[in-house]
């Protein structure tokens, strides 16, 4: 893969963030932008075991998709301050996924402000992301194509990135959001999966206080170094042609998908990994 570093700034302006990164649709990672957040030196892992240790938590891990699966359905669930010395203790796959901080514990909202980086971000929606060391989330992007600003919390994580332009490459499973399963983007077997050698990206570490700009549709695979955790806000595509995507994958895709899991099985899953081959070696 061809992947080039994104873009580090330690602070940025409306303007320059606007011109610079959001027009062009372009990543970039701003080092220092939360410092005056009581979040940036109250966030870490036993605060939040401290203030929603009492919560259910999803949790997901890396097993590979079924057929019995709902969308975004959990694998297993545990108090928030079991899974945090969960985290402490050991590496392990559980990672929680798409947590609504508004909903569940309301206080921690004093902690964040939302920053004005010149889009309309959606107040109802920051989600918390968690992960031991090692785990990660499939290469995938978001079903509403949004702008995504990912604040990192405490510990390291790496992130890989593509846009849209680079689906050919990707083997990307038809009717979803992902791609092959099997495909280990930190240490990519080439030999297995040759178009990856076509595919052009981003990647960077993130590391506590640090915020990452990702652009509309953009794929994403975060591994987590260490254990950690970071919050998404996330604005509106601008696109036309993301917004009709977007709509489509919300009112249509994942329907469809749904009713064929229940009409084929595990045959409509099968058929779908081997069509990411088939398509992706026919444009080879």
């Amino acid at each position: 893969m061809h992947l080039q570093k994104i873009d580090k700034v330690k602070t940025i302006t409306k303007e320059d963030f606007l011109k610079n990164y959001f027009k062009p649709q372009k990543p970039v990672v701003i080092e220092r932008f939360v410092e005056d957040w009581p979040a940036f030196t109250k966030w870490d892992l036993d605060y939040m075991a401290e203030v929603a240790g009492d919560k259910t938590v999803p949790l997901y891990d890396n097993r590979p998709v079924s057929h019995k699966d709902g969308f975004n359905e959990p694998h297993a669930e545990m108090k928030m301050s079991e899974y945090v010395a969960l985290l402490k203790k050991e590496p392990t796959k559980y990672r929680i996924f798409l947590w609504n901080i508004l909903k569940e514990v309301p206080q921690l909202q004093k902690d964040f402000s939302y920053p004005d980086f010149g889009l309309k971000l959606m107040k109802g929606l920051p989600m918390l992301f968690f992960g031991g060391k090692d785990s990660y989330t499939f290469m995938h992007y978001d079903i509403d194509l949004a702008n995504i600003f990912h604040f990192h919390f405490q510990g390291k994580k790496e992130v890989i990135l593509f846009d849209q332009k680079q689906n050919d490459y990707l083997y990307k499973i038809p009717h979803s959001l992902i791609t092959r399963e099997d495909i280990d983007f930190h240490n990519p077997d080439y030999t297995k999966w040759p178009a990856l050698k076509k595919a052009e990206g981003y990647i960077t570490n993130l590391e506590h206080g640090n915020v990452l700009y990702m652009p509309e549709g953009y794929w994403h695979y975060m591994r987590y170094i260490t254990p950690g955790f970071s919050m998404s806000l996330r604005a509106i595509a601008r696109n036309p042609k993301n917004l009709a995507k977007a709509i489509y994958n919300i009112a249509v895709m994942r329907y469809y998908d749904q009713l064929m899991r229940k009409l084929k099985g595990q045959k409509w899953i099968d058929w779908k990994n081997e069509q990411a081959i088939l398509r992706t070696n026919k444009m080879l």
